[in-house]
Formats: C-alpha cells, sequence, structure tokens
C-alpha cells in the first residue's frame, strides 16, 4: 500500500515552511520514525518521520522549495523493506552514513556530516545523552585533514602566483529563513516602537563570592552549574513586579499588563539568535530556571527546539557579555516593550568605603519602549536589579 507523507501541521503562526534537506532518495529503505526531511520555518527546524517500515517511492517537492501544511511530499510503500536498510540503501540522499546515532543527529549537524560524507559512528559525541554537535563534527574534521607529522624537514614549496592586481572575490549566500525572520523583527521593532537605552552599572563581587561559597553543593544537591543567569532573572523579576509596564505591551490604544512572568533568555546558535522561555520564572527555584535555560541552550543548538519553546515571553535578557562585549543597546523583540543586556565582567576600580578597590563590575542596558516607558521607570528598574544582585540577600526575603 502506498501512502502519501504530508507537511505535517504548521503553528499557527507559521504560514509556510522551506524543505532544506531530503535525507532519503526514491528506492531507500526506510524503518519507521526515521527522519525522512527537514523543513525550515521562520523559527525552528522541524524533522519528518517515517510513519512505517518500507520503501521511499517518490519524492513529490524539491529540496528549497516553499511548502504549507498537508502539502504532499512524497510517496512511501509500506512493508516493502522487511529487514533493517543496509549501508548502501540507507545513505541518503546526499550520501549520509549509517552510524549507530544518524537518526539522532540535529539537522545541521546531519548537514554537515553528509556533506563531508563521514559515518557518525566514528565521530566522538560531547553533546547531552551521547549527541554529536556541530563543533564535535569540526574538531574531528580538522584532525582528520591535519597532515601527519613528517619524518623530514620537507622541501620549500615554490612561491605562490602573485594574486592579479585588483583582483577581488565576493560570494552571495542566501539568508536562512530564521535569518530573514530576525532581520524583518529588528526592523519592525525599530519602526513601530520608541526605542530608547538607558545604562547602569553592578558591582558583582556579592554573586560571585555566593558562588563560589555554594556552587560545588549546589550542583551535587541540585543536579545543576549555579550561573549567573538565575540571578539575573530573579533580579528582572524583583524589578518587574515594582515596574508592571517593563513587562507590559501595546496593543493597538491598550496597554496590556502581564502578571506572570515569562522570561525570554536568548540564546546563539550556528543558525542564528533564538530566544527560549522560561515560564512563570517567579515561581521556579535557582536550581530550576539553571536546569531550563540549559536544557533549551542544548536543544536551540542541537536544533531540536520546538515553535513552543519560543513563543510567548513578557521581558527578555540577553547577555552578549560571553562574546566580549563590554557594552550595547539591545533591541527589544515585540511584542514585549523591553530588554535587558548583561555585558563583560571587568575588574574596575572603584571607591568602596571610602577606599578603591578592584571590583567585578558588569555593564547593564535596559532598552525600552518609550511610548509606555517613561525614563524614571526604566532607570528606577536598572536600580532595583542593581540592589539585589549587590545585595543577593534581598531576593530571598522579598525586600
Amino acid at each position: 500500500m502506498t501512502t502519501e507523507i504530508r507537511v505535517p501541521q504548521l503553528p499557527e503562526s507559521v504560514a509556510d515552511a522551506t524543505l532544506v534537506a531530503w535525507h532519503k532518495k526514491p528506492g531507500d529503505a526506510v524503518k519507521r520514525d526515521e527522519n525522512l526531511a527537514d523543513l525550515e520555518t521562520d523559527k525552528v527546524v522541524l524533522e519528518v518521520p517515517a510513519p512505517f517500515n518500507g520503501v521511499l517511492r517518490e519524492l513529490k517537492v524539491q529540496m528549497g522549495a516553499s511548502v504549507k501544511s498537508g502539502e504532499v511530499l512524497a510517496l512511501i510503500e509500506e512493508g516493502a523493506a522487511s529487514a533493517p536498510s543496509s549501508p548502501a540503501t540507507s545513505a541518503g540522499a546526499k550520501g549520509q552514513g549509517e552510524g549507530a546515532d544518524s537518526n539522532k543527529l540535529s539537522p545541521s549537524v546531519r548537514r554537515l556530516v553528509e556533506e563531508n560524507k563521514l559515518d557518525p559512528a566514528g565521530i566522538p559525541a560531547s553533546g547531552r545523552d551521547g549527541r554529536i554537535t556541530k563543533s564535535d563534527v569540526v574538531d574531528y574534521l580538522d584532525k582528520k585533514q591535519a597532515p601527519p607529522p613528517a619524518a623530514a624537514k620537507p622541501a620549500p614549496a615554490p612561491p605562490a602566483p602573485a594574486a592579479r592586481p585588483g583582483a577581488r572575490a565576493e560570494r552571495r549566500v542566501t539568508m536562512t529563513r530564521l535569518r530573514q525572520r530576525i532581520a524583518q523583527r529588528m526592523v519592525e521593532a525599530q519602526s513601530t516602537q520608541a526605542l530608547l537605552t538607558s545604562f547602569n552599572e553592578v558591582d558583582l563581587t556579592a554573586v560571585q563570592e555566593l558562588r563560589a561559597r555554594y556552587k560545588d553543593r549546589f550542583e551535587k544537591e541540585r543536579g545543576a552549574k549555579l550561573g549567573f543567569m538565575s540571578f539575573f532573572v530573579k533580579a528582572s523579576i524583583e524589578a518587574l513586579k515594582k515596574f508592571p509596564v517593563v513587562n507590559a505591551s501595546v496593543d493597538g490604544g491598550d496597554i496590556v499588563y502581564h502578571d506572570f512572568y515569562d522570561i525570554g533568555v536568548a540564546v546563539s546558535t550556528d543558525r542564528g539568535l533564538m530566544v527560549p522561555v522560561v515560564r512563570d520564572a517567579d515561581a521556579k527555584s535557582f536550581a530550576d530556571i539553571e536546569k531550563q535555560i540549559g536544557a533549551y541552550a542544548a536543544k536551540a543548538r542541537e536544533g531540536t527546539i520546538g515553535i513552543e519553546d519560543l513563543t510567548g515571553g513578557t521581558f527578555t535578557i540577553t547577555n552578549g557579555g560571553v562574546f566580549g562585549s563590554l557594552m550595547s543597546t539591545p533591541i527589544v523583540n515585540a511584542p514585549q516593550s523591553a530588554i535587558l543586556g548583561m555585558h563583560k565582567i571587568q575588574e574596575r576600580p572603584m571607591v568602596a568605603n571610602g577606599q578603591i578597590a578592584a571590583r567585578p563590575m558588569m555593564y547593564l542596558a535596559l532598552t525600552y519602549d518609550h511610548r509606555i516607558i517613561d525614563g524614571r521607570e526604566a532607570v528606577q528598574f536598572l536600580v532595583t536589579v542593581k540592589e539585589s544582585l549587590e545585595d543577593p540577600g534581598r531576593m530571598l526575603l522579598g525586600i
């Protein structure tokens, strides 16, 4: 019996998707739940699993085509292959190696493996649950391509021909759907909101001392590393409770106040910036926040994050400090009205108790929609964040 493989139901906010890769070709044997194709939407990459064991008979859509929910992608014949696929028949449309965990590869990793004709079973994995990450593949390629040590000093290579004067090269690469969507949202935010950024700085001595004192015990008892982000999430919630308009959004002529705290945490991936949401963060412990952020970051980088993880959010935190940024003006993640920017921790001479001492300082930036948030509220919001971080006991006592 021949069955149609269709585009799965796309989320309500997603109109269409792009078929970016086929992992099987006509005539290939497939196994139930094996990924047949990757569909890239504005936010995530979706996989199209095989509904049963069989043989892929025909592809109805070529790579690069735009598809909609329910559209026929391929035809599969059930029960035509009773034995497991052999390496010769399961190589995929691009010659993917059939390693032990080849079906668990994220789309970006799978494409890199296929393009370089690698066997996933031979690549050391460092990802969660033994998954292969993109950096694992890159490291493997670097080692594979590195020349062996020479027994004797090789003869000097002839000089390369001189470049033709004035010769220049350029490359044109189509933006991914995610990058196009990011570009669109950034332009929309700046053209529809009155964005302004206020700055402050925070002394992280107390937070660093607290982490140094309890990080080993915290990780042992809570099963998560005690990072900085949970402190910033908790400090932001304290400030949002005092200044609820920063947690609000504009809807036409109305201001929508959110009496809950769904905090977006920006995560950088090889496909672009993603913002998974920690929902009801005010009700979560430091350990719960650290665990959820870590899980989201791993899923985002592996390409397995779901669109439901990225939707919603009332306020966003982004950390440019991990890349060395000392100061920046982040752009609001519309329809939210504000975003907090963290930056690099750098020791600077500060006056404390009449004495000059080196302190671990960080610049904070709050970009906000000036249509509903006044400068006074933005500045006091930052001061509240600063006070909570400089005296973490405030967050535990709620003062």
